[in-house]
């Protein structure tokens, strides 16, 4: 009897002492921009000791992105995700100015190679054509 008590009040305890993660719920590329449909909110009683799971607050507080890709039915944790930073570049034309959001990869005389937030790549040459 005392067994089946201890059992029974070790079940029940056990969802007392839950932890509350976000899982994904299909797989999230590298640097791509965290979106709150993706993820799910769940329980599990244990989380591994390396990972940090991210809270509410969190994702509602700031737009993130991922710094590895992520699997389906992965935990998301705090080493997973950073922040968006201010990446606007601008290309100042004389009196045309584009601004544009991404990071430089390569500066020439001729252009200028940038990658967006998306992961595509793009070209603007210096005299003003895209091509």
């Amino acid at each position: 009897m005392i067994l089946k008590l201890s059992f029974l009040s070790l079940f029940l305890s056990s969802h007392l002492f839950a932890i509350s993660v976000f899982v994904t719920k299909d797989a999230i590329k590298y640097e791509e921009k965290i979106d709150a449909s993706k993820l799910i909110e769940k329980d599990f009683e244990t989380v591994p000791r390396t990972c940090i799971p991210i809270s509410l607050e969190d994702l509602q507080n700031g737009d993130f992105v991922t710094t590895h890709h992520i699997n389906k039915n992965s935990i998301v944790c705090q080493k997973d995700i950073k922040s968006t930073e201010n990446n606007e570049i601008v290309f100042n034309f004389g009196g045309l100015e584009i601004v544009k959001k991404g990071k430089i990869i390569y500066e020439n005389e001729e252009f200028i190679r940038f990658k967006n937030l998306d992961g595509t790549i793009e070209q603007i040459y210096k005299d003003g054509r895209e091509r």
